[in-house]
């Protein structure tokens, strides 16, 4: 789905389909170059980071592992609530390992900040942050996030994975929602 096909539910497109592929590409040559020879694990946090975790993963030179968590700490409003449980854990043993999570966006950086704690806490190797989006104007906590695809203003965002009460996922661009829809 693209954005024409839903003009009336969005107010503009912030990045388009080919600009996301694009940091997608570089931000994958990066990390391979950060990680060359290492035991890496990379962690989808799901649903919202599928699509990022699938395109980036086809950008990577090499094969690397993944892994899935899903945390719940929205429900089906606009902001973060803060409470995170856990809904699914991992299934690998990170223990020495490099893992680096991977998220479609850090809003107010409390659930990634939980997420981030809860894995240090398996005994891994290190543990870094890629993000595509990151709304610096949201921010709760200080999170160190080594990647970051785009910096964007603090606003509703969906498509690419991000969702409104689990529509617009498949939206190909990454735009601001409509208040009407949400209101």
């Amino acid at each position: 789905m693209d954005a024409r096909t839903i003009s009336d539910d969005l107010e503009r497109v912030l990045l388009t389909e080919q600009q996301i592929q694009e940091r997608l590409a570089e931000l994958a040559q990066e990390v391979w170059a950060h990680y060359e020879g290492k035991d890496v694990l990379l962690v989808g946090v799901l649903k919202g980071a599928v699509i990022v975790m699938a395109d980036f993963m086809r950008a990577l030179p090499g094969s690397v592992p993944m892994d899935w968590m899903a945390v719940s700490s929205y429900g089906s409003g606009t902001k973060s609530s803060g409470v995170v449980r856990i809904l699914k854990d991992l299934d690998a043993d990170i223990t020495g390992r490099h893992v680096l999570i991977v998220e479609d966006i850090i809003d107010s950086g409390l659930t990634l900040s939980w997420i981030k704690a809860n894995l240090e806490s398996r005994s891994p190797a290190t543990v870094e942050i890629l993000t595509l989006l990151r709304k610096p104007d949201a921010a709760k906590v200080e999170i160190p996030v080594r990647w970051v695809g785009f910096d964007i203003p603090n606003e509703f965002v969906v498509g690419y994975g991000l969702d409104f009460d689990e529509r617009y996922r498949n939206l190909r661009e990454v735009a601001t929602l409509a208040p009407h829809v949400y209101s």
